[in-house]
């Protein structure tokens, strides 16, 4: 049978009740690993957050544990040896696999999309943390001051420290330490909670690194990204680029951005302005080395409205606001850099 949490709640104006959680076998949750490992498939964690486990209750509440329901025509979507055990198959497509234990919730699967679809559908019907893949939440906000007690200074900044020291070879963790890096003074506990998780992040991706390989064209190209006021305290925007070389990756940055724009598309230009300084220096490199780049540098840019704006002297009445060393964008695309449009999910 599976294994069973049981919680008694106590409330001064109620008899004490006793509500019975079945949860899967850790038997389950091991097999479903070895599963994934066996087939080579992707393991993932969700925890819902269960805010009412931790509340003071101020009112009655009445549980009653069901035996059980089934909803008919369906009884199929459950396992019948494991009740907390689900999964979804689509013929010469993929397989999901899904275990729950308590608020936590394992999965793995064949198709990639198949898994990315459950994740997206569990996050927005359900208040949840993705574990692991990333090393933040995407959704958490942090700033200086967030009301949260404060913690040891010295053991944050020697956490923040050695992260700054790894991204030299981990561009995945390069934003999350760079937002990090802005709290080092008076650091809180969301602060530290979330310096902790970028540890637990790169504790499961040790083996994540950069291979470069042999053969590939000698060609520079780069991404650039933003957002549009994305930091809590001042409203500055951030700013994200990469350049691979070759095989992989060779040149990143993260940084927050010296001025505050108006919109999403001056935040692209300002990323894009700095991403071409980058490039103009990485070529001079490059021709040091005698891989001197004759075409000029693509560039690639999710947003349509900035590349207009660096290519269409028209937008320049509309971008007054911005810093006048960041329009010389306009001159480097002339043979330097091209800016390409491209979806933001390559």
């Amino acid at each position: 049978m599976p294994e069973e949490i049981h919680f008694l709640l106590m409330s001064p104006a109620m008899h004490n009740i006793t509500c019975q959680l079945t949860v899967a076998r850790l038997d389950t949750i091991r097999t479903l690993i070895a599963l994934a490992a066996q087939r080579n498939w992707k393991l993932f964690q969700l925890d819902v957050k269960l805010a009412f486990l931790n509340e003071v209750l101020k009112e009655e509440v009445y549980i009653e544990q069901p035996e059980g329901f089934e909803v008919k025509g369906v009884e199929d979507k459950r396992s019948i040896s494991e009740a907390t055990l689900y999964v979804k198959t689509k013929e010469s497509i993929g397989t999901v696999i899904v275990s729950i234990y308590v608020d936590d919730t394992v999965y793995t699967g064949s198709n990639s999309e198949m898994l990315e679809e459950f994740k997206e559908d569990m996050m927005n019907k359900y208040e949840m943390t993705d574990l692991v893949s990333t090393p933040l939440v995407p959704t958490e906000k942090l700033k200086r001051q967030d009301e949260g007690e404060l913690v040891d200074e010295e053991t944050y900044r020697k956490i923040v420290g050695s992260l700054l020291y790894l991204k030299a070879t981990r561009p995945d963790i390069m934003y999350s330490t760079s937002l990090l890096a802005r709290f080092m003074h008076g650091p809180s506990k969301k602060h530290f909670g979330a310096a902790r998780r970028v540890l637990r992040y790169v504790q499961g991706t040790l083996d994540f690194g950069i291979e470069y390989e042999s053969g590939k064209k000698a060609m520079l190209i780069g991404f650039c990204d933003s957002d549009w006021g994305g930091s809590e305290d001042d409203m500055k925007s951030k700013s994200g680029y990469a350049f691979p070389f070759g095989s992989r990756a060779f040149s990143w940055a993260s940084m927050k951005q010296n001025s505050v724009v108006l919109s999403i598309a001056e935040a692209g230009y300002v990323s894009a302005a700095e991403e071409t300084t980058q490039a103009i220096w990485l070529r001079f490199v490059l021709g040091d080395f005698g891989e001197e780049q004759i075409e000029a540098t693509l560039i690639m840019c999710d947003n349509t409205s900035t590349i207009a704006m660096s290519k269409n002297p028209v937008f320049y009445q509309r971008s007054k606001d911005i810093g006048r060393k960041f329009h010389f964008i306009r001159d480097a695309i002339q043979g330097v850099v091209d800016l390409i449009y491209c979806k933001g999910q390559y």
